[in-house]
């Protein structure tokens, strides 16, 4: 579906792939800068050339070399990526349509995201780590058998055990402790990983998910 008025967060196809609205600049023949979800790569468009899409209970796509399924009926958890569907924010909140953060600490009525939001239970969708039973795959517009198979492939590769290395300048969010941390990397040396606050942990220890979370790079 064609948009008449492009916001910032909305969900489009755009060369066949889904893409998120970063920005608007209507003073600019390529005014829609976008953003591929499956790996961040940035375009420029325009509203002709992008098609509206609406995300779905048990969508499933790939986001930063990751699948995952939205669900609406789940609860998130610490550590957990969100995709907000019905901001609401409060005076102090920045969150809005179609944001995706990660979950600092949950709360009775909602939760906390790593960019100090507080969003309320009924603002979210979970997006539950892989494909889910009953799962739609909507990361191409008109998906052909090769472009399913290129990207079961590509999907493959990226469930190996992950390669990344942290780097100086790294914000980590450690989803072991209450309340949630998150701090920046100082110094490597070998294994040997120092952040701030005087901590220090091995390696292996900071690139487990299930106990840190990577957030950003203070450079980007």
């Amino acid at each position: 579906m064609k948009l008449v008025n492009v916001r910032k967060g909305q969900f489009v196809y755009y060369q066949n792939q889904l893409h998120k609205v970063y920005s608007v600049k209507t003073f600019f023949k390529r005014s829609i800068h976008l953003i591929r979800l499956q790996d961040f790569e940035q375009q420029l468009s325009t509203a002709k050339d992008i098609d509206f899409y609406k995300p779905k209970h048990l969508d499933s796509f790939v986001y930063t070399h990751k699948r995952y399924t939205l669900d609406k009926i789940v609860k998130a958890k610490v550590g957990d990526y969100i995709l907000v569907i019905n901001p609401k924010p409060d005076s102090m909140d920045h969150h809005y349509l179609n944001a995706i953060e990660i979950v600092s600490s949950v709360e009775r009525n909602g939760v906390i995201s790593n960019q100090s939001n507080g969003i309320r239970h009924d603002e979210y969708w979970v997006m539950v780590p892989g494909l889910e039973e009953g799962a739609t795959i909507i990361d191409f517009q008109n998906p052909d058998s090769e472009m399913i198979e290129n990207q079961e492939s590509q999907q493959a590769e990226t469930d190996l055990p992950e390669t990344y290395i942290p780097k100086i300048g790294d914000v980590y969010q450690r989803n072991d402790s209450d309340p949630v941390m998150q701090a920046m990397v100082v110094s490597i040396k070998g294994q040997n990983v120092s952040l701030g606050g005087n901590l220090e942990v091995k390696m292996n220890i900071l690139t487990d998910n299930e106990k840190w979370s990577y957030v950003k790079n203070v450079k980007d």
